[in-house]
């Protein structure tokens, strides 16, 4: 019986230094460096304007023309596309170029975001 409590004892003497052990070991750090900082400022926005009941063919062609420095052809083609689908992206570019267009397409009353 006592060679049992003696193993038992020897027992818990090496769990403790295995622990103790495993305590005093300093942790292993991981540095992580980042190579480029992704912002959403700097991500390409879309112009995009949304079909209506309101507005004329003309005068949503007219607007991509003057506006958005669209050809004819492109203002004709992208305000079908807003007829047909319910919206066309119309430009793409920094929010920053997109803003102003997007307020003075929407001061002629045509429905436009920034997306």
């Amino acid at each position: 019986m006592q060679s049992i409590s003696n193993y038992n004892l020897n027992h818990k003497k090496i769990m403790y230094s295995e622990i103790r052990f495993h305590l005093s070991a300093e942790p292993e750090v991981e540095v992580l460096e980042l190579d480029e900082v992704d912002t959403d400022i700097d991500k390409e926005k879309n112009l995009v304007v949304f079909n209506d009941d309101v507005n004329t063919f003309e005068h949503v062609i007219q607007a991509l023309i003057e506006i958005c420095n669209h050809t004819k052809e492109q203002a004709e083609q992208c305000t079908l596309i807003i007829h047909y689908k319910g919206k066309c992206v119309v430009k793409t570019g920094s929010y920053e170029k997109l803003e102003p267009m997007c307020t003075a397409i929407c001061d002629r009353g045509i429905s436009a975001e920034i997306a």
